[in-house]
């Protein structure tokens, strides 16, 4: 079934069951909408079956029905689910009930669009009264079910993505303020994504249902740099903003009413790829949007500063947050870049429409929050290309406060910053009432793609199907070669990569209008133009066009890119043989030189060679930049990345990832060429960004309906684990204390261990009992891969496990202090006794006696900074130990099982070396040179009251909701 007037009648019997917030019978509502459309067609239930049956992927009713249903199935507590759980097939079962769906229509139905689960963000919140109603979504709606249809149809997101979205925006304007309550309240939250995953839309969502609902001044910060103020711009206008608005009632057909506008000579604007509304949102009853920036033009001083940002009242005996006045006032929009000079004009504007700005809801949205945002008292921290933070923050401060209901929401990728926020910001920007980790989603090529994290496969097992460094990375030497042979390698993965490409877009539906590579050695602008000299020199002694250059190229064709592509392709067109690639490579060759500069320089001071526009022109080049390219700017199309550039700060690590983002048809060409230092400080910074994303999810589920933890309680909790986090003026402190965490069924890994040898020397005297009781037969467990491990276990009591962990010294004494107060407080009826265990690494490597018993295998780990190691556990070992803990396990380990008993906790045991293993004689070791680190897993039974995982107390009750007080 293809009749379009079928399908427009289902189209809008969905469409109504939206604005209804509830399924209803589809086919009855199908039928009065084709009434509507004066269509003479059969409306009936085996119809709609046939036509579901023969569907494919972007059948537009499919589409809509799953995008509908997926909300449906999310939805958390709707007054017509029955008392489902979302995500069930209980609550799918109560939908297909409701649209009055046969039998069959419904098993093919549940089969065509299964119960896949839309990713949900976490959010930890303080508790607020709930505004953001069913009906009033319901209700006011106009500018997000407009994006929402543009994602849809113009970008092609897929139902469960556009679900996610819709659900994720949800979280966060339902936390800021009801525009229209009389009392003033100024919310401060954080939400934080991933590098290059979307926050973009995420908030170009939030902005557009803070309209709906009546919010009338948006102000959006964006980064520190012209470009990209610029896109950002470009992106709100495009879809949001929309044409009728941009146009503000001039024809477009006249040149004169149009002289200027900033989008007269894009491609985009000509081929009407911009959102249309379709008429004049004010002619729908809805606000139309004014912008008091343009792509061009950042904010400038009004002329007429009064009358531009004047906010006309219907009824003038009212404020301008009752409902009278503003749902018949239009919104204005200023996309402002993070300049002291720039912000300064817009708060001299807004200090003379002071009078007026009392009672208008604000919006503040503050893209990229962790820079030049947050306030540092501290010139040491930061570099030069950072000097401005202070003033920054000053002005931002200065907008809040003048604005009495104005809402901070900060974005970003690299959250640390903002919640471990600097001392002096704890009464601005602080996310004091909401921080909300947003989820990866579908399509979405992120740090951990490019890394191994917890793998469980032995190395000599690991391939291009299962190992995404062997896939994606290629290391380079630490010392560049004098022939910069490596450079030239990832030159010659450029270009195969752009031919496959094209290769793809002749045989497939693909199309690429962006390829580009990346080189990122060093931050200072003045050696960029150097880089850029010598990338050129390579590339024309690379000599492409001649036979030498295509065995070269054939070469790595076949021994790098077709395996990946093979491996994972995912049924994307492969060339069988370089010979059907070889074609392409002329194409390649020619667009990549198309200018006579293969290579353009893009640094914080200016573009050089030719303007880079990914909006207006298609890109193929080879990009030199630094912090411009390392902060917020998308590079499209990036496919290849040569990293050499050095840095200590995470922050600055996780923003210069530029090969993060979405990487639709050409996945599997991506490459990180990158030295094995800043590839294992990459792979520190994920693991860090992993364990903070994991704790918050743990705690965001409330118990007895109130918040484990809030925004304020977050820095201690996470400070626990990641070294270095803490308040810097000897003057401050965090306000709350973590005092004890529970968490049976979870493995517990303490990282900070005594440096001096004495002091290590102690702690494996104390682990006496333990080697005793260990030191019998060894045991062979599973791990995930299917592989064996020998391991040394013995059953000791948690009287006796007890008393070794307390008498333990830490090389910070907060590490473990609050696991341990909580095993402290298990009793017989929690807990009976431990296994512990001690992995035995091969022949190959150190064993030896520790204090008379073994020998013990003795583990090679490195501090990442002392006295914090990163983490220490092997993932192979842990299955073992957590299905003797009780937790459920797949892997069918028979071994662990005989050891499985009620009550009884595991510990895995790494007596760890620091330094070159060759030093360790047979015999007995050298305590003074190992250190005992553990991992330890409570029993899921343990402690089994419903109550939060973590408690804290309050060091200043009199300002428990500031995450930072004075001393």
């Amino acid at each position: 079934m293809t009749d379009s007037p079928y399908v427009d009648a289902y189209l809008g019997a969905l469409a109504a069951m939206t604005r209804l917030g509830k399924p209803r019978d589809l086919n009855a509502l199908a039928a009065a909408q084709a009434e509507l459309l004066d269509a003479d067609i059969a409306i009936e239930d085996e119809l709609l079956r046939r036509h579901l049956e023969t569907a494919g992927l972007n059948d537009s009713l499919r589409s809509e029905l799953l995008t509908t249903t997926a909300k449906w199935d999310n939805a958390p507590e709707p007054d017509w689910a029955e008392g489902t759980t979302p995500n069930t097939p209980a609550r799918r079962e109560v939908i297909t009930r409701l649209l009055k769906f046969g039998d069959e229509t419904a098993a093919l139905f549940n089969e065509k669009c299964s119960i896949a689960g839309v990713p949900k963000p976490t959010v930890i919140a303080q508790e607020w009264a709930p505004w953001y109603t069913d009906d009033i979504r319901k209700r006011r709606t106009y500018y997000w079910r407009n994006y929402e249809e543009y994602l849809a149809t113009r970008k092609g997101w897929s139902p469960e993505a556009r679900a996610s979205l819709d659900i994720a925006t949800d979280r966060v304007v339902e936390r800021l303020a009801d525009p229209t309550q009389p009392e003033s309240y100024k919310a401060k939250g954080l939400v934080a994504g991933y590098v290059q995953s979307g926050k973009t839309a995420n908030f170009t969502g939030v902005v557009a249902k803070a309209i709906d609902v009546g919010y009338r001044l948006v102000i959006v910060l964006t980064g520190t740099t012209d470009i990209l103020r610029a896109q950002t711009q470009r992106r709100l206008d495009m879809e949001l903003v929309g044409r009728e608005n941009i146009l503000g009632g001039a024809d477009e057909d006249d040149p004169v009413a149009t002289h200027g506008l900033d989008y007269q000579d894009d491609r985009d604007w000509i081929e009407r790829r911009f959102l249309e509304h379709g008429i004049s949102p004010r002619l729908a009853g809805r606000p139309n949007i004014h912008r008091l920036t343009t792509q061009r033009g950042d904010y400038k001083s009004l002329s007429q500063g009064i009358i531009a940002l004047d906010f006309p009242r219907r009824d003038e005996g009212k404020p301008i947050y009752d409902p009278d006045n503003l749902f018949t006032t239009d919104a204005r929009l200023a996309v402002v870049k993070k300049n002291s000079r720039v912000l300064d004009k817009l708060v001299v504007d807004l200090k003379r429409s002071a009078a007026r700005m009392e009672d208008l809801p604000v919006l503040l949205v503050d893209d990229e929050s962790d820079q030049a945002s947050v306030n540092t008292s501290n010139p040491k921290k930061w570099k030069e290309d950072r000097k401005e933070r202070t003033a920054i923050n000053r002005l931002i401060a200065q907008l809040l406060s003048m604005l009495p209901r104005a809402q901070y929401v900060g974005y970003t990728a690299t959250p640390f910053a903002n919640v471990f926020v600097d001392p002096s910001d704890a009464e601005d920007i602080f996310p004091n009432d909401f921080l909300i980790s947003l989820p990866r989603t579908p399509g979405y090529m992120g740090p951990e793609d490019f890394h191994d994290l917890d793998s469980t496969i032995p190395d000599d097992a690991l391939d291009y199907a299962n190992s995404n460094r062997k896939a994606h990375v290629r290391f380079l030497p630490d010392e560049m070669p004098a022939d910069h042979s490596d450079l030239r390698a990832a030159m010659d993965t450029f270009v195969l990569a752009g031919a496959i490409k094209l290769y793809r877009e002749a045989t497939g539906d693909e199309t690429f209008r962006h390829h580009t590579m990346l080189v990122h050695e060093h931050a200072h602008t003045i050696v960029h133009r150097e880089q850029a000299d010598r990338i050129r020199k390579v590339w024309e002694e690379s000599g492409y066009y001649t036979s030498t250059a295509h065995e070269r190229l054939r070469t790595l064709f076949e021994d790098d890119v077709l395996p990946v592509m093979h491996a994972r392709s995912d049924g994307r067109p492969v060339p069988s043989d370089y010979a059907r690639l070889a074609p392409h490579i002329g194409e390649v060759l020619a667009r990549v030189g198309s200018s006579g500069n293969p290579v353009l320089v893009v640094n914080s001071d200016k573009i050089e060679g030719e303007n880079l526009d990914f909006d207006r022109q298609a890109v193929w080049r080879i990009l030199v930049g630094g912090n411009k390219l390392a902060r917020g700017f998308t590079v499209e199309g990036l496919t290849v990345s040569y990293y050499r550039r050095q840095t200590k700060q995470g922050a600055t690590l996780m923003q210069m990832g530029r090969w993060f983002g979405y990487r639709k048809g050409y996945r599997d060409l991506v490459r990180l060429y990158i030295t094995d230092d800043m590839y294992e400080a990459f792979e520190a910074v994920c693991l860090d960004e992993k364990y903070f994303r994991d704790q918050l999810d743990r705690y965001a589920e409330l118990v007895d309906g109130k918040p484990q933890i809030t925004p304020a309680q977050v820095p201690p909790l996470v400070a626990q684990h990641l070294p270095g986090l803490r308040p810097d003026a000897p003057n401050k402190m965090y306000n709350a204390k973590l005092t004890e965490r529970r968490s049976p069924g979870f493995g517990v890994e303490p990282t900070a261990y005594p440096v001096k040898g004495e002091l290590l020397a102690a702690n494996v005297e104390t682990f006496a009992p333990l080697f005793a009781a260990a030191n019998g037969d060894i045991h062979t467990f599973k791990t995930p891969a299917n592989r064996d491990f020998q391991a040394r276990v013995g059953i000791v009591s948690h009287g006796v496990m007890l008393r070794t962990l307390e008498d333990l010294i830490w090389g910070d004494g907060d590490n473990f202090a609050p696991d341990l107060a909580w095993l402290r407080r298990l009793n017989s009826g929690d807990i009976h006794d431990w296994a512990v265990i001690f992995p035995q690494l091969g022949i190959r490597n150190p064993s030896r006696l520790l204090i008379g018993s073994g020998p013990f295998s003795l583990h090679h780990r490195d501090r990442r900074r002392p006295p914090y190691f990163g983490a220490l556990s092997d993932p192979k070992h842990r299955a073992a130990a957590d299905c003797i803990a009780g937790v459920p396990q797949v892997v069918d380990d028979e071994q662990a099982r005989t050891l499985l008993r009620p009550r009884r906790g595991a510990l895995l045991v790494y007596p760890v070396i620091e330094r070159d293993p060759s030093g360790h004689q047979d015999g007995e070791a050298d305590i003074r040179q190992v250190v005992m680190t553990f991992r330890v897993t409570a029993p899921t039974t343990a402690d089994r009251l419903n109550r939060p995982f973590v408690t804290f107390v309050t060091k200043n009750s009199l300002r428990a909701t500031d995450a930072i007080v004075d001393k």
